[in-house]
């Protein structure tokens, strides 16, 4: 059964990650803008970052046969430096149209300050303009309050909720994301947020639909295997095939391929990997190790 992680920072994990997913059945993941742990003090760091994600990362998960796609955003916890801020969201535009990018995001609260709430706003009203998903960061603390304020902003500027991705939700806030008619994803984070176990139970109450399971694995003690370990959970729990087909891929290729940016082609008929293959000089290989060639044709005698 073919996985697809839609929230996972891949600029923060290794190549092993990247050979341990694809054995286990990811063929595809979604990398989106994030905070990287301390302040960007410039809007050159702000465009590096962004062209890392629609350059480099795309070609080294490329090199493992997973297809990478993205989405593009001002983070929350970055927006209360609002002058920066809002020098970075004038490059939203052109990376937007870049190819593979199937959202804005991830973008919402953090400590639900009206900095936050104006660049939010702002981000919201560039998705509405080019049509786009939206992918939501919901708060770690006062999650309830934050995820609620989050919809009432997102209705607010006009955006469709099943545009949207509301993600990081738990226990208290799937009813009424669901309800509200947005996707509701969870994060199956060690230790917080939420486990595997619990997030069983969460498909057992509330059927497979508008639900998606990510794993946001990122710098911090997380996993990049965690919606493969929930998919395995949940055959052992009983969970009927359809439902843990559309959690753990179905839903999420529905949500973000509203973007019209992420088909099934893309990873049913890939290219063939050939990790000879250099970006800007540089190769995934390490210590004259033997590269992989899918393609007989391509190996040069």
């Amino acid at each position: 059964m073919n996985i697809i992680d839609p929230h996972i920072h891949m600029t923060a994990r290794t190549t092993d990650d990247y050979q341990r997913m694809a054995a286990s059945g990811v063929v595809a993941i979604i990398e989106p803008a994030f905070w990287l742990g301390q302040p960007r003090t410039s809007l050159g760091a702000f465009k590096d970052y962004f062209s890392s994600l629609v350059g480099w990362e795309r070609f080294r998960a490329a090199q493992f046969g997973i297809r990478h796609y993205c989405t593009i955003g001002v983070n929350s916890k970055e927006a209360n430096n609002e002058e920066l801020a809002e020098e970075a969201i004038e490059l939203l535009p052109l990376y937007l149209a870049k190819e593979g990018v199937v959202a804005v995001g991830e973008i919402g609260y953090d400590d639900q300050t009206e900095a936050e709430d104006r660049i939010f706003k702002k981000q919201l009203v560039l998705a509405l303009e080019l049509e786009l998903p939206v992918m939501i960061h919901t708060p770690h603390r006062d999650k309830k309050r934050g995820t609620y304020r989050s919809m009432d902003s997102i209705e607010e500027v006009g955006v469709d909720p099943g545009m949207v991705v509301i993600d990081h939700n738990n226990e208290e806030t799937v009813a009424e994301v669901l309800n509200r008619g947005y996707w509701a994803a969870f994060t199956i984070y060690p230790g917080t947020k939420m486990g595997n176990k619990r997030m069983v139970e969460i498909v057992k109450e509330y059927g497979k639909e508008r639900i998606i399971v990510d794993s946001a694995a990122d710098w911090g003690i997380s996993d990049p295997l965690a919606v493969y370990k929930t998919q395995q959970l949940m055959k052992e729990s009983g969970i009927p095939p359809d439902h843990i087909e559309a959690v753990c891929y179905g839903n999420a290729l529905s949500a973000y391929g509203q973007s019209g940016q992420m088909n099934e082609e893309d990873w049913l008929n890939p290219k063939p990997v050939d990790q000879r293959q250099l970006f800007e000089g540089n190769s995934v290989l390490r210590g004259g190790l033997s590269p992989r060639v899918d393609d007989d044709s391509l190996i040069i005698e």
